[in-house]
C-alpha cells in the first residue's frame, strides 16, 4: 500500500511539474526578432514576433523516436543564458564571397517521464530564427525517428508562394520526385499541396508586416530531407518525411542514428524582401566545409549542346564545335551530355578533352545516377552506386583530364538517398572533380560543405521552356519566383539565357530579359542555353558582356521586386557592379534605382530596342536615381566600370 501511495505521490508531482510554465525569450541581436518558447503540460511550443507583430503563432516542437516521444510528457530543465555566436567562412558558390553570421543561441533542456534528454538548440540573428533537436546522451544502440511534431503556424491571412513535391516514382522514366514544378503563387496558407508529397523547400510566406522563408540545412548523414505536409489545416504546416520509394535500394529512408544525435536546423528567415534575397541563413546554417584540396575548384562558364540540339547531336563533331564556342566565349568549361559513353566513346572522349585542354576550357560529363529506383536507360549507368565502382570510374576520369560530372536521376529524400549524394561528393573530391546533381534534391547547404558541389538543378528549369509552349509562356513570372525562393541559398543550375530562338518554341521573353538572367541566377557553373549560331545574331557589345560575366560575386543589394512579378538586383564582383532587372507583369513597371551605393560614374545599359538587346552607355551621377520602365517580360543590365 505505502509503494503505491508513493508511486502516486511521484505521478502528482511530475504532472505538477510537467504542467508549470516555463517561458524562454531568444532576441535577435538588433532586437527586432524575438523567438518565444513555451514548456507547459509536457509539450514544447513556441512562437516568433518581428517588430512586436506576430509572425508565427503557436507552433509545435518536438520528436517521436521509435523507443521515445519526445513531443509530450516532456519535464523542462534548465534552459542556458544567452550567448553569442560569430562565424565567418568563404564561399564561392553563393551571393557573396565572405560570409559573416551573428546571432544569440539558447539550448533548452528537457527529459521525458523516463528520464530521457532532448535538447532543443535555438539561434535568432538579424535575419531569421533558426532551431535544432538534439539527444545529447551516449547510445551505440541505433535509434530510429518516425515523426517530427515540428509545426509552422501561420496567422489568418498569410499568403503562400509554394512549390508542390512530385510524387515519388511518378513522371518521365519513374524519375520523380526531382524538385521540379510551377510555384502556387499566392495562395491563401491552408491550401492543400496537389500530391501527397506536400510542398518543398524553400516555401515563402507574407504574413502582417513580414516576408518569411522556410528551409533546411546542416542536413548531415544522419538524417532523411524533408518537406511540408500537404494539408495545413487552420494555416499550420507540419514537416513531411519522404515517401517509401524515396530511398537508395535497401536503404533507409527516416532518420537512424546512434547518440549523441542533432537533427539538421529549421530555418525561418524574417524580414522584407530585401531580408530574404541578401540573407545568407541557407550556408550560415549548414556544415562547415569538409577538409579536402581546393585548388581544383574553379567556378565558371559553360557551353552545352544539349539544351539546343538534344540526344542526336552527342557526337563528336558537334561537341568539338561547342568548345571551340566556348573558347571564344572566355568559358571555362564544356558539358557533353546523356550516352556519351556509347555514341563518342572514352577514347574519342579523351581526344576532345586534350583539345579543349589547349584552347583553356576544361570538359564536364554526364552520368546517369540510377539504381533501382527509376526506368532511365541513358547511359553511363550504374557506374557511381558503390564506393568501389566510383573510384574506379573517377580516377579513370582524373586520369583523361575530366574536370567534372553532371550525375541525373535521383531517387529522392529518403535517408540513404541522402547519403548517396554525399558518397558522390567525396569521392569525386579525392579525384578532382566538380560536381553538378540534375534531377536532384535540393543541396540544403551542402555547397558550404562541400566546396565541390558547384551547382545543383532542383528547379524545373529552361529544358521545359525548350519541351512546350505552356512551359515558355508561363517562364518570365516563374523565373522571378525562381530567384527569390529556389535560389534564395543554393546554386541553381537553371540553364538560363537564349538570346536568339528556340527550335519550335515562341520565346515569352526578351533577349534583355534573358540576359539579366545571366546575374541574377547564381550558379557555381553557369551552363548557358545560347550556343554558337545564336550568339553569332547578337551584337559585339552583348557577345562582349556575356564573355564578362563574373563567375563568384563578393556582395549583394537588393534594389525592387515582388514574387512572381519583377527582380531587381545589384551583384559586385570586385570593383565592378551589375545591376539586373526583369518584369514578369502583365503590365510595364517603373523601377526607381537608388544606385547611391555604387561609385564609379559611367556605365553600360543593356535594353531591348527594336525587339533585340541593344547596348548604351550614361553617365551616372551617386546622388541621382536612375529609372528604368520595362514592358512586361523584358528585362535590363546595367555594368559600372
Amino acid at each position: 500500500m505505502k509503494k503505491i501511495a508513493l508511486l502516486l505521490a511521484v505521478i502528482i508531482l511530475f504532472n505538477e511539474i510537467v504542467s508549470a510554465q516555463k517561458k524562454i525569450i531568444v532576441n535577435s541581436p538588433d532586437r527586432k526578432i524575438e523567438a518565444i518558447i513555451v514548456i507547459e503540460a509536457g509539450k514544447a511550443s513556441y512562437s516568433i514576433n518581428y517588430q512586436q507583430q506576430g509572425v508565427l503563432r503557436s507552433s509545435k516542437l518536438g520528436i517521436v523516436r521509435e523507443d521515445e516521444d519526445f513531443s509530450s510528457g516532456l519535464q523542462f530543465l534548465s534552459a542556458s543564458n544567452s550567448q553569442q555566436v560569430n562565424d565567418r567562412y568563404d564561399i564561392l558558390t553563393a551571393k557573396k564571397r565572405h560570409v559573416e553570421y551573428k546571432a544569440l543561441k539558447r539550448i533548452i533542456a528537457l527529459q521525458t517521464a523516463s528520464g530521457k534528454k532532448m535538447n532543443i538548440i535555438f539561434q535568432v540573428s538579424n535575419d531569421g530564427v533558426a532551431f535544432r533537436y538534439e539527444f545529447p546522451e551516449k547510445s551505440a544502440d541505433i535509434k530510429k525517428i518516425s515523426a517530427e511534431a515540428t509545426s509552422f503556424h501561420f496567422n489568418e491571412g498569410t499568403r503562400a508562394w509554394l512549390q508542390p513535391k512530385t510524387e515519388a516514382q511518378s513522371g518521365w522514366e519513374h524519375s520523380n520526385p526531382s524538385y521540379e514544378a510551377h510555384y502556387r503563387m499566392d495562395i491563401p496558407t491552408g491550401t492543400p499541396a496537389p500530391g501527397n508529397n506536400g510542398w518543398v523547400y524553400p516555401a515563402m510566406f507574407h504574413t502582417n508586416n513580414a516576408w518569411v522563408l522556410i528551409t533546411e540545412a546542416a542536413l548531415g548523414r544522419t538524417y532523411c530531407g524533408t518537406a511540408l505536409q500537404q494539408n495545413s489545416p487552420n494555416s499550420e504546416y507540419f514537416i513531411n518525411f519522404p515517401e517509401a520509394p524515396e530511398k537508395f535500394t535497401n536503404g533507409a529512408l527516416y532518420p537512424e542514428s546512434v547518440l549523441p544525435w542533432k537533427t539538421p536546423w529549421r530555418i525561418i528567415v524574417i524580414g522584407s524582401l530585401k531580408t530574404i534575397a541578401e540573407s545568407t541563413l541557407g550556408t550560415d546554417l549548414a556544415l562547415p566545409a569538409k577538409k579536402m584540396d581546393t585548388s581544383f575548384i574553379k567556378p565558371g562558364k559553360a557551353s552545352w549542346s544539349w539544351i539546343l540540339s538534344k540526344d542526336d547531336f552527342i557526337v563528336y563533331d558537334e561537341q568539338k564545335k561547342y568548345i571551340d564556342y566556348a573558347a571564344d566565349m572566355h568559358w571555362q568549361y564544356c558539358l557533353i551530355d546523356a550516352a556519351w559513353d556509347k555514341k563518342i566513346g572514352y577514347d574519342k572522349i579523351k581526344e576532345l578533352t586534350n583539345y579543349a585542354a589547349k584552347k583553356n576550357v576544361g570538359v564536364l560529363l554526364w552520368y546517369n545516377s540510377a539504381g533501382t529506383w527509376n526506368t532511365v536507360k541513358y547511359t553511363p549507368k550504374d557506374k557511381l552506386l558503390t564506393h568501389e565502382s566510383r573510384i574506379k570510374e573517377f580516377a579513370l576520369l582524373q586520369q583523361m583530364g575530366i574536370k567534372g560530372v553532371k550525375v541525373d536521376f535521383f531517387g529522392g529524400d529518403g535517408q540513404s538517398m541522402i547519403n548517396y549524394y554525399q558518397d558522390i561528393l567525396e569521392d569525386a573530391a579525392t579525384y578532382h572533380l566538380l560536381v553538378n546533381f540534375h534531377g536532384a534534391t535540393l543541396p540544403r547547404g551542402w555547397q558550404r560543405t562541400y566546396p565541390n558541389l558547384m551547382t545543383t538543378e532542383a528547379v524545373y528549369g529552361y529544358e521545359m521552356i525548350t519541351f512546350n509552349q505552356k512551359d515558355a509562356d508561363m517562364a518570365p513570372q516563374h523565373m522571378v519566383m525562381c530567384a527569390f525562393a529556389r535560389n534564395a541559398f543554393d546554386p541553381m543550375d537553371f540553364t538560363p539565357v537564349s538570346l536568339y530562338k528556340i527550335p519550335r518554341i515562341n520565346r515569352a521573353t526578351t533577349s534583355s530579359f534573358e540576359l539579366a538572367t545571366g546575374i541574377i541566377f547564381l550558379s557555381g557553373i553557369q551552363h548557358y542555353v545560347e550556343g554558337p549560331e545564336g550568339m553569332s545574331k547578337m551584337s559585339a557589345g552583348i557577345k562582349s558582356l556575356m564573355q564578362r560575366i563574373p563567375s563568384v560575386w563578393d556582395d549583394v543589394h537588393f534594389i525592387d521586386g515582388y514574387p512572381g512579378k519583377d527582380y531587381v538586383v545589384a551583384r559586385r564582383a570586385g570593383r565592378k557592379w551589375y545591376v539586373a532587372g526583369i518584369n514578369a507583369d502583365s503590365m510595364s513597371q517603373t523601377f526607381k534605382l537608388d544606385l547611391s551605393f555604387i561609385p564609379q560614374s559611367k556605365a553600360y545599359a543593356y535594353l531591348t530596342k527594336d525587339g533585340k538587346a541593344s547596348v548604351q552607355v550614361f553617365e551616372k551621377n551617386a546622388t541621382e536615381n536612375k529609372t528604368i520602365t520595362l514592358p512586361p517580360n523584358d528585362g535590363f543590365v546595367l555594368e559600372f566600370e
